[in-house]
Parts: C-alpha cells; sequence; structure tokens
C-alpha cells in the first residue's frame, strides 16, 4: 500500500501545508499593521488568497490534463510557490504593496496548478482504487500536520525574524518540495499517464505560458482590485460550470448521468460547507484578533490569529480517526454515501457554529473569550472539514470519465473559490472601521446574530445533504444500469 512514491509526495504535501498555511497565518496581520489595510479590505485579501488559488485548478485541470500531465504541472506550482515566496520577502522588506500582492497572486495560482494534479498523480501511486481512497485521508492529515506547526509556528517566528524572515521559510521548504519531485521524477512519471511520458510540444509549451501569464495578470488584478475581482471569481466559477454542463450533452448518458451527480456534489453541497471553512480565515481569525485572551488548556500560549492552528490540530486526529470509523462499518455491511457522510459535516458544522454564537453572546465586560472555547469549535469543524476534504475528491475521481478527470476533479476546487469569496463578503458585514473600539455590545450584538445566522442555515444544509444523498445515489445506479445495457446489446443483436 504505501511505497517511497506516495510517501515522497507526502512529503511534498506537508511542505505545502507548512509554507502555505504559514503564510496565510500571517497575512492578516501584515496586511493591517505593515500595509495598513482596514479590517474589511484585509478579510478580503485573505479570503481571496485562501480560494482564488482552487479557482485557478480550473486552468490547472487543463494544463495537466492537455499540455503538461500531472507531473510537470505539480513540478512547475512548487517552483511558483518558491517563486511567490520570494516576492513576497522583497515585498515585506520595502512594505511594496504591489510586490506583496504579484507574490500571493503567484503562490495562488501555484496552488491552482497543483490543486488538480496533486490527487491524480497520488492515485496512480498505489496498486488499487481501493486503497488510494483509505489512504487519501491520511495524505489529509498530512497536509494538516505542515498547516498545524506553520500556523501555530509562524506568529512567534514573526516576532523574531519579522514578516520577511517568516516568507523566507515558506521560499526554502517549496523549494525543498521542487527538490523531492527531482529526486522521484523518473519513478513518477513511470506510474503517470501518457502524457507525463512524452515531451511537451513546442505549441503546447507557448499555449502553456501564454495562459499562465494571463492568469497570473488576472489573480494580480483581482487582489488590486477586489470589489471588481470578486465579480471575476463569480464569471470563471459560473463559466466553468457551464462548460462542465455543456460536456455532459457530449457524452454518453451513463457518464453524463455521473457528471450530473459531481455537480450536485459541488456546486451544491462543497460550495455551501466551504462557505463555512472560509470563516477561519476571515471572521473567525477576526473574533480571535479581537476577542481570544489567555493560555490554552491553562499552560499552552497561542497568540489569537494563531488560533486557527487548532484546526489542523484536530484534522490531524480525524483523519485516522474517519478512516477506521467508516472502515470498521462497511465490515459491518453498514455503508454511507459520500453525501449521507456530508450530511454528517453540516450536523457538526451546526454545532461548532452553535457554540461560538454561545461564546460571542455570553462574553463578558472584558470582552475576551478563553482559547479554550476555539478549541473545541475547531474540533467539530475538523470532523466535518475531513469528511468533505478527504471524500469528495475521491468520489469525483471514482466516477468521472477518465479524459476528463484532472477538469472534474478542479469543480472541487472552483466550489472552493466561489465559497471562499462569498464568506470573504458576507464577513465584511462584522467589520469594524479603524480605530472603532471593541466593545461588549458589539460582539454579543454584531458577532453574535452574524453567527447565529450561520448556525441555522447549517442546520438547513443537514435536510439539503441528506436530500441529495438520495438523488446522487438514484443517479449512480442508473448509470450503472444503463452501462449494464449497453454491455448486453452488442450480444443480444
Amino acid at each position: 500500500m504505501w511505497n517511497k512514491l506516495n510517501k515522497s509526495m507526502m512529503f511534498c504535501q506537508m511542505m505545502f501545508g507548512l509554507s502555505f498555511y504559514g503564510v496565510m497565518v500571517i497575512l492578516t496581520r501584515f496586511f493591517l499593521e505593515e500595509l495598513s489595510y482596514s479590517e474589511a479590505d484585509t478579510m478580503m485579501v485573505v479570503g481571496a488568497f485562501s480560494s482564488i488559488g482552487p479557482l485557478f485548478a480550473i486552468a490547472g485541470g487543463i494544463i495537466c490534463d492537455k499540455f503538461l500531465g500531472s507531473k510537470r504541472a505539480l513540478t512547475v506550482a512548487y517552483i511558483c510557490f518558491a517563486a511567490g515566496y520570494v516576492l513576497l520577502v522583497l515585498g515585506s522588506s520595502s512594505l511594496n504593496v504591489p510586490l506583496s500582492l504579484l507574490g500571493i497572486a503567484l503562490a495562488s495560482y501555484a496552488r491552482g496548478l497543483m490543486s488538480p494534479s496533486y490527487p491524480s498523480l497520488y492515485k496512480r501511486t498505489f496498486k488499487s482504487q481501493e486503497d488510494f481512497e483509505n489512504c487519501y485521508p491520511i495524505n489529509y492529515s498530512v497536509n494538516n500536520v505542515g498547516a498545524l506547526l506553520g500556523q501555530y509556528l509562524y506568529p512567534i517566528f514573526v516576532l523574531t525574524v519579522g514578516f520577511a524572515g517568516g516568507f523566507t521559510l515558506s521560499a526554502v521548504m517549496a523549494a525543498l518540495a521542487v527538490g523531492a519531485l527531482v529526486i522521484f521524477h523518473k519513478p513518477l512519471v513511470s506510474v503517470g499517464e501518457d502524457i507525463d511520458r512524452e515531451p511537451v510540444s513546442a505549441k503546447n509549451m507557448g499555449i502553456f505560458l501564454v495562459l499562465s501569464a494571463a492568469m497570473l495578470g488576472m489573480v494580480f488584478f483581482m487582489f488590486s482590485d477586489m470589489d471588481t475581482g470578486q465579480y471575476i471569481v463569480y464569471a470563471i466559477g459560473g463559466a466553468a460550470l457551464l462548460y462542465y454542463v455543456s460536456l455532459i450533452f457530449k457524452t454518453g448518458r451513463a457518464d453524463g448521468m455521473r457528471m450530473v451527480a459531481i455537480l450536485v456534489m459541488t456546486a451544491v453541497l462543497t460550495t455551501a460547507f466551504f462557505v463555512y471553512y472560509g470563516q477561519m480565515m476571515t471572521s473567525m481569525n477576526i473574533v480571535a484578533i479581537n476577542t481570544l485572551k489567555g493560555d490554552l488548556l491553562g499552560f499552552i500560549p497561542l497568540a489569537p490569529e494563531a488560533a486557527m492552528a487548532l484546526n489542523p490540530l484536530w484534522c490531524i486526529v480525524m483523519g485516522p480517526v474517519i478512516t477506521l470509523l467508516f472502515a470498521n462499518l462497511e465490515k459491518r455491511g453498514i455503508q454511507f454515501t459520500t453525501a449521507t457522510k456530508i450530511s454528517f459535516a453540516f450536523v457538526m458544522t451546526a454545532v461548532a457554529f452553535g457554540i461560538l454564537t454561545h461564546a460571542v453572546r455570553s462574553v463578558g465586560p472584558d470582552v475576551s473569550i478563553s482559547p479554550n472555547v476555539f478549541l473545541v469549535i475547531h474540533g467539530f469543524q475538523a470532523f466535518a472539514e475531513v469528511i468533505v476534504g478527504s471524500l469528495v475528491v475521491a468520489f469525483i475521481i471514482s466516477v468521472t470519465p477518465k479524459e476528463i478527470e484532472g477538469f472534474s476533479v478542479s469543480l472541487y476546487s472552483v466550489a472552493i473559490a466561489l465559497s471562499g469569496i462569498v464568506g470573504a463578503v458576507i464577513s465584511g458585514s462584522i467589520a469594524m472601521d479603524k480605530g472603532q473600539e471593541i466593545t461588549q455590545s458589539f460582539v454579543q450584538n454584531v458577532y453574535g446574530n452574524y453567527f447565529m445566522m450561520l448556525t441555522v442555515a447549517a442546520v438547513i444544509m443537514v435536510a439539503v445533504a441528506l436530500a441529495a444523498s438520495l438523488l446522487i445515489k438514484k443517479m449512480i445506479n442508473q448509470a450503472d444500469e444503463w452501462d449494464k445495457t449497453e454491455a448486453l446489446s452488442p450480444a443480444t443483436v
């Protein structure tokens, strides 16, 4: 099951988690304190940084399927990560806003290139689909080890080495991932698709470079003007969904039905869930910065912006737990569809945001919330995240037509992008003006009403997910029946 190839890829995944989430956790203070952004603008930029990258998985999926192949695309992605972090170093050293925005734009594009190429290549390092599905949650936990260390330690590092030092560390880790991909180049290429083993034509390389330059320019513009940029995200996401719908009508009826099931899974369930996930980087992060006081469990120091680190801490634990839980249930003949499991995720989300609502509505005159409250909240939300984050991609890969595998996986990233921007926009409703004082009344009313709204919506999504589960199961069964009918038809002629 485990071998040097999937272990080397998980090393790259950990380097991604350390470098990317380490940068993300210090971006809020960097933009607030160093670049003098307002809370509303900062939440938009940080929310976009967490979500725009996955949007460009659309381009990444096309590049992966048609031009470079998974291995080359993944290597280029990590090179772009390293280059983006270097630009952040230069931007932070000179407090240069355009350089800083270009750095996060390049890192965002790199994430979009990585999103479809990584799972596609990682899957092929296993001998069977079953091994891949059983191990993918472990890979998700490995990513979260990196995210945990990055989010917890970077705020501490910044106190010593500054923002430039933190960004430099991320550049070094991205470079280490490039090194691992170079060392295992030949064996990784050998398990890849035919396109991975074929040389890239001058035409394809030219298209790739032009497409990449256009995407990078667009991302930079979006970060520079988020008021306009959010509508570009909506337009690109909508265009991707419409293109996917057009492919449904061009394929056979069985594959078309499976693609409709993927559309329901991503456009409805995944998008709704990641609106909640995105709150960690926006509204929840601002609430933590403004209210979190004290040590975790009474003795562990925790910077307010590092409260996000509690999420990957729980995800590390939840990955193996969820894998063992569902594996043991299946041995006893108890099986749930992926959409049903997502309904369980929304139950956990409703509990998490219900606890947060109670915490802000009952805050005292000192306007402080214990980090232990955030520990509990992130525990429930991490259980939900691991279910959605690991199982949706596995579902897509298991049912999608092979020739559009990369693009189908990119729909998952489109859902993350759309939900991230939507989440950042609605988070702006709780932003304070520059110089405004945080008060008990503000926390109880503004924060309280906002998180109550999210809690009620999560309860509604439990019912929606259960209904979607029945629909998706029916569509997959119908597609399988059509496949059997078409397989038998030549013999009956």
